[in-house]
């Protein structure tokens, strides 16, 4: 056998062929990696996109998101959805979700507003960076009212705040029927899910705080305790909305104290009875058994009748000196009064203002 036909008869070599499989495999392999890449390229440019998409608002206006205690995550889905829309809504709940938010760190309330982030939105609730919410409860009577007016501005309920109450305010002084003298009405900040106990304690700083030297000085001139004033304003408060005779009203009822007179105040009997809608009092109102019975009892009521405002509690402090013991509220129906030095004067206010009252038919 020859050259030539031995060659021919020799088996041929698999080599190419391996390589050939081999550069076939890595060729598929690189398009799968190329694929993938793309793919991950495509799905974080979506997921950016998706994370900081802005918040248009509803009509331009901010939204707040509420998360309360012991809320399900489905909930909180339905929250966010209600107040930012479906589409945003869900946005904020799957980012939220994403980046480990849980309700327990999440529990507050959170402002919304125009141009902020999906994920701006997600991380603030996340971390319960919480936005402080304003609170107020100005034009208040009762404790119950206080209460109501509260909790319908932060997550507490009423009668968490009024235990709130027992628990904080005896310690400091207080006795039940003084509790409205432990609050200043004004313009407050708390975050939305404070504790019951921590808002009365500020609220109670804030008393304290604006009971300064200055201020004690002047009721301990008066012969009255900061509570006391705090009665006396809440009575003032009551008798006229006009803030310019605020003081005037004020100095007639220390007048009355200092000669050991009954303060007759009719706001005082309106109080004991329970009936705030009372336009007239009578001779059955008068009669009635109340420590805030003030035509009955000497001396102040045992406590304020409302929450009295700074500015009044000032007015009593600062009253302009007078000679004026009685005052009737004047015939024009004004919110004025007239005011006397004695009695047959006053007597002659009382009859042209219960004509009035006659021919206008209010009983």
């Amino acid at each position: 056998m020859n050259y030539v036909e031995i060659m021919a008869n020799r088996p041929q070599s698999t080599k190419g062929k391996n390589r050939k499989k081999k550069n076939s495999w890595a060729n598929r392999h690189a398009l799968a990696i190329l694929i993938a890449a793309i793919a991950f390229v495509v799905v974080c440019g979506s997921l950016i996109g998706f994370a900081f998409i802005p918040y248009t608002g509803n009509d331009g206006k901010s939204e707040w998101i509420y998360i309360p205690k012991n809320i399900s995550r489905s909930a909180v889905k339905d929250s966010m959805k209600s107040n930012l829309g479906t589409s945003m809504g869900t946005r904020v709940y799957i980012i939220w979700k994403l980046i480990g938010g849980n309700v327990e760190n999440s529990q507050g309330a959170y402002k919304v507003s125009p141009g902020q982030s999906a994920l701006g939105i997600s991380r603030r609730i996340a971390l319960g960076r919480q936005t402080p919410v304003e609170v107020r409860f100005n034009g208040t009577r009762t404790m119950q009212q206080l209460s109501q007016r509260i909790a319908a501005q932060l997550q507490c309920s009423p009668e968490e705040f009024l235990d709130a109450c027992e628990e904080v305010l005896p310690d400091n002084g207080f006795t039940r029927q003084n509790f409205p003298a432990a609050f200043i009405p004004d313009s407050y900040e708390f975050y939305w899910s404070a504790s019951p106990e921590n808002v009365v304690k500020r609220l109670l700083d804030y008393r304290n705080r604006f009971w300064n030297t200055e201020r004690r000085a002047k009721a301990s001139q008066l012969g009255l305790s900061p509570s006391q004033v705090a009665t006396i304003a809440s009575i003032v408060e009551e008798e006229t909305a006009k803030a310019d005779e605020k003081p005037q009203v004020a100095r007639l009822y220390l007048n009355r104290l200092k000669k050991g007179m009954k303060l007759q105040a009719d706001p005082t009997v309106k109080f004991a009875t329970g009936d705030f809608s009372l336009r007239r009092i009578t001779g059955k109102h008068l009669s009635i058994e109340s420590p805030y019975n003030t035509y009955r009892v000497t001396g102040l009521p045992p406590g304020p009748i409302r929450i009295a405002a700074g500015a009044t509690l000032d007015a009593v402090l600062d009253a302009p000196e007078h000679n004026y013991i009685y005052m009737c509220a004047k015939e024009d129906f004004s919110g004025y009064h007239n005011f006397a030095s004695d009695y047959d004067t006053h007597r002659a206010n009382a009859r042209r203002y219960q004509a009035e009252l006659n021919r206008r038919g209010i009983k």
